[in-house]
C-alpha cells in the first residue's frame, strides 16, 4: 500500500525539509491518465481537499461581504426554490449546516464513485445539482449529526460564484492562489461547465503545502484569522473519531483536508509543520494507510524539535 505514495512533501519553520515523488497508475476523475512518473511540477487530483479549500475562499468572499454569514438561512440564497423553502425541515437549515456536512438530508457517499446512486454522482447527473442536493428526503435534524457530503460542498461552492460574479478557478487565482504563488492549477467542470467544489481540484504537492502554510500561519492577510478561527473550531464527531469544523477536520494535535485515493494535507501548530501527501490508492478501503505512513513513518521522524518556552 505505502507503493501507492505518489508525492510528499514536508514543510517546517516555512523551509522544506523533506520531499519525495514516486510513480504509479494515475487518474482525473475517472478518466485513467496511465503509468506516471511524478516531480515537482506534476499535478495531482487531491480529491476532496478541494472541499477544504473552498472553505478558505468561502472566507474571503465573507470578509468581502459577498456571501452570507453562517448563521444565515441556506434557503434564503435559493429564492428559486419556494416550495423547499415552504418547508418548515428545511427552512430550519442554515450555511453553517452546509459547511459542517449537518444538513440532516438523506445522502449516501460511501457507495462506490463509479455507482450513479452514489449521492455526489447522482447530483451531477441531476438537471439541477443544487434542487438535488435541497430536496433530498428529511432524515434528522439539521446540525445533529455529521455525514459526508459532496453536495453540502457544492452548494457552498455555489454561494460563492453567486456572490462573487466569479468562477471558483477565477475567485480561487485572484485572491488566494496567485497570492500564494501558486501560478499552475487545473479545477474540473461538470457537464454544465461549473467548477466542482467537492472534488474538482489538481495540485503539486508543493502547492498544496503552500495552502497548509497559510492555515498554519494565520492567514497571511489573505484569509482573516478571525474565519481561520471559526473554521477550525470543532463542531461535530466524524465517524473514526475525530471532529469536523467547516470542511476541515481536526484529529490529535493536527488538523487536516482529506481526499479519496490518499491524498491529505496535514497542518501541525505544535511542530511548525505541513505535510502534503499525493497518493493512488483511490476507492482503496484500505487507502488511509498511506497518509499515515507518510506521516509518522516518514514526514514526523524528519521533523526537527520544537523548543519548549518556558512558562
Amino acid at each position: 500500500m505505502t507503493g501507492s505514495l505518489h508525492g510528499l512533501v514536508v514543510v517546517q519553520h516555512g523551509e522544506v525539509v523533506l520531499e519525495r515523488y514516486g510513480a504509479g497508475e494515475d487518474f482525473t476523475w475517472d478518466r485513467p491518465l496511465g503509468h506516471v512518473v511524478f516531480d515537482a511540477g506534476t499535478p495531482h487530483d487531491v480529491r476532496s481537499v478541494t472541499k477544504s479549500v473552498v472553505a478558505l475562499l468561502y472566507g474571503i468572499a465573507l470578509a468581502d461581504g459577498r456571501v452570507p454569514e453562517p448563521s444565515a438561512p441556506l434557503l434564503a440564497s435559493f429564492p428559486e426554490y419556494p416550495d423547499l423553502a415552504a418547508d418548515p425541515a428545511r427552512a430550519r437549515l442554515t450555511v453553517a449546516h452546509a459547511l459542517t456536512m449537518s444538513l440532516g438530508l438523506e445522502w449516501r457517499e460511501e457507495i462506490p464513485y463509479s455507482d450513479p446512486s452514489n449521492g455526489e454522482i447522482a447530483m451531477e447527473l441531476a438537471p439541477d445539482r443544487n434542487r438535488y442536493v435541497l430536496s433530498r428526503p428529511v432524515v434528522t435534524a439539521p446540525g445533529e449529526r455529521w455525514v459526508y457530503c459532496g453536495g453540502a460542498s457544492a452548494l457552498i461552492g455555489h454561494l460563492i460564484t453567486a456572490g462573487t460574479g466569479r468562477s471558483l478557478a477565477d475567485f480561487a487565482r485572484e485572491r488566494l492562489f496567485g497570492p500564494l504563488g501558486i501560478d499552475t492549477f487545473e479545477w474540473m467542470t461538470a457537464q454544465d461547465g461549473v467548477h466542482s467544489a467537492a472534488s474538482g481540484l489538481r495540485l503539486t504537492p508543493r502547492d498544496l503545502a503552500r495552502i497548509g502554510t497559510l492555515v498554519l500561519t494565520g492567514g497571511e492577510d489573505l484569509v482573516p484569522p478571525s474565519w481561520l478561527a471559526a473554521m477550525l473550531e470543532p463542531r461535530l464527531e466524524v465517524e473514526w473519531g475525530d471532529r469536523y469544523g467547516y470542511q476541515w477536520y481536526l484529529g490529535d494535535r493536527t488538523v487536516y483536508a482529506a481526499g479519496n485515493g490518499g491524498q491529505r494535507l496535514f497542518v501541525l501548530p505544535d511542530r511548525d509543520a505541513v505535510v502534503a501527501v499525493t497518493a493512488g490508492a483511490y476507492d482503496d478501503p484500505e487507502q488511509w494507510r498511506v497518509p499515515h505512513h507518510a506521516l509518522h513513518e516518514v514526514a514526523l521522524p524528519a521533523l526537527h524539535p520544537v523548543p519548549r518556552h518556558p512558562q
